[in-house]
């Protein structure tokens, strides 16, 4: 209590009374050791070194606040909310220390104005100042301790910026959202069940994992098949925005699948149908012999006749002109009267002189 007071007076008579004052405003505890901040608001690309030599940023202080800011909100979360489940309190405290939370409570805090870095940093990472966020409370730590740490979370962020009942109930469908993401790209996408099974209580448990293009992404575990495949859905979202070579590999499990799919078929296949199902179907080339190639007996013709093969080997030769002797119809026709009993009576005489 006598350091803050202490503190206040002398915080006119600073030399870097403005940051003071700015840190003042954001965490509402006037800084003790300055140096843990300013090492809090220093980005790796400034590439300062200290008198050894070392890199001097603010990753290590981020990995601290990182820690620190997991504790913290857990503690407030399960103050807050007695009696819920271990997943709901996760997924709460996943929501308020995701990175898009912190970069959003950065910027409304004002610290994304005293980070030190330079320009093209600045404008190419949207991460800059929610991990500036996680080193000041680092830095918060490391001069106040936990308590410090817990104030702020409450006061400055909880009581001013968030309303963490609003953002416990909030529903963020990162299964539609992945579905949109599929649909929008033509990714083959599904949500493979893993186990089914009843914990210690005898509740059901769901262990769904996400699958797309063949390729194994995200696993979610939770008591409703919603809730699991919301978290493989969560952890697929992450793993696409955060690894560039995971969106290779499936795309080109993509590009692999539509490619055996557009190849054309070479063999064509028939549409004659197979007529074997009938009976009598197969085709007997002698029963469909030339009519003209075959003698034609009335009914008063001799059984002698019918014996006669020669005979018939020379009536079809008469088809070709080359025996004009033979027997010739041409001299029948219906222009002349010519009875029934005249024509079998000439082909009868016709027969027994050859």
């Amino acid at each position: 209590m006598l350091n803050k007071i202490i503190d206040r007076i002398k915080l006119p008579f600073r030399k870097e009374k403005e940051l003071y004052l700015s840190l003042y405003q954001i965490i509402g505890i006037i800084p003790h050791d300055i140096s843990y901040y300013k090492t809090a608001l220093l980005h790796k690309s400034v590439a300062r070194r200290n008198e050894k030599g070392k890199p001097v940023n603010n990753e290590r202080l981020e990995f601290l606040g990182d820690a620190i800011l997991d504790a913290i909100v857990g503690d407030i979360v399960y103050e807050h909310f007695p009696g819920k489940r271990e997943g709901f309190l996760t997924n709460t405290r996943s929501k308020l220390v995701q990175r898009d939370t912190l970069n959003r409570l950065a910027k409304e805090m004002g610290i994304g104005q005293l980070i030190l870095s330079n320009g093209h940093t600045s404008s190419h990472n949207s991460y800059l100042g929610g991990n500036a966020f996680e080193a000041l409370v680092g830095a918060l730590y490391l001069d106040h301790g936990y308590n410090a740490c817990m104030k702020f979370m409450k006061q400055q962020v909880l009581g001013k910026l968030i309303n963490i009942d609003k953002v416990a109930y909030k529903e963020v469908n990162f299964k539609s959202k992945l579905i949109e993401w599929s649909q929008k790209n033509k990714v083959k996408m599904e949500f493979k069940l893993i186990e089914n099974q009843k914990d210690k209580q005898g509740s059901p448990t769901f262990h769904f994992q996400v699958v797309m293009e063949g390729i194994p992404c995200g696993e979610g575990h939770g008591y409703s098949k919603k809730e699991s495949q919301q978290e493989a859905s969560k952890l697929t979202l992450q793993r696409l925005r955060r690894e560039p070579q995971f969106i290779d590999e499936i795309f080109v499990a993509k590009a692999n699948r539509t490619k055996m799919e557009e190849e054309p078929v070479l063999n064509v296949p028939e549409t004659s149908q197979d007529m074997n199902f009938i009976v009598g179907s197969e085709v007997d080339v002698k029963k469909h012999e030339n009519p003209f190639h075959t003698e034609v007996y009335d009914e008063k013709t001799s059984a002698a006749d019918e014996k006669n093969v020669d005979h018939t080997e020379a009536s079809e030769q008469t088809k070709e002109g080359e025996d004009t002797d033979n027997f010739d119809l041409s001299d029948i026709s219906h222009s002349k009267d010519i009875d029934r009993e005249a024509i079998i009576a000439a082909a009868e005489k016709e027969a027994f002189d050859a």
